[in-house]
């Protein structure tokens, strides 16, 4: 079900977020894994996540919607995971937590962000490079992209 109200705020995660962030990103990645059977845990480590770099969650109706983690210590920023609740899909939420990440990054001194993403998923790719982001290196199964700041 589709929320219909279209409000969303975002806030760096705490702790307590981390069980339902992970509810969230195993929901958003249900059927990628159906598709991959090389996917690696996508919400392991979370907890960690939180503490060591920035996860920036995404409410919408008081809900959680989404969230991503950037890890902000090298050069270039690196995007670690961004997830939408499919129950909030097509409201432009992905959009808005990458450019929260884009601007978390412009304030750490990074002057580029990137990204790997599954060279089995194509519309990661398409939705990326419409974003900005440019493909930088194809090995294996991984996509490595980068978008300049």
């Amino acid at each position: 079900m589709k929320s219909t109200s279209k409000e969303t705020s975002i806030r760096k995660a705490k702790l307590q977020d981390a069980a339902v962030l992970k509810r969230c990103i195993e929901r958003a990645y249900a059927p990628v894994k159906a598709r991959l059977s090389d996917l690696p845990d996508v919400s392991a480590g979370l907890e960690e996540d939180i503490a060591a770099k920035t996860v920036l969650v995404a409410e919408t109706g008081g809900k959680t919607s989404g969230c991503i983690i950037l890890n902000l210590d090298g050069v270039p920023a690196q995007l670690v995971n961004v997830a939408v609740d499919p129950d909030f899909k097509g409201l432009g939420l992905g959009r808005k937590l990458m450019e929260k990440a884009e601007e978390f990054a412009c304030r750490s001194g990074a002057t580029a962000i990137q990204l790997a993403t599954h060279v089995n998923l194509p519309e990661n790719v398409s939705l990326y490079s419409h974003l900005g982001w440019s493909e930088t290196l194809r090995t294996g199964n991984k996509i490595m992209m980068k978008k300049d700041l």
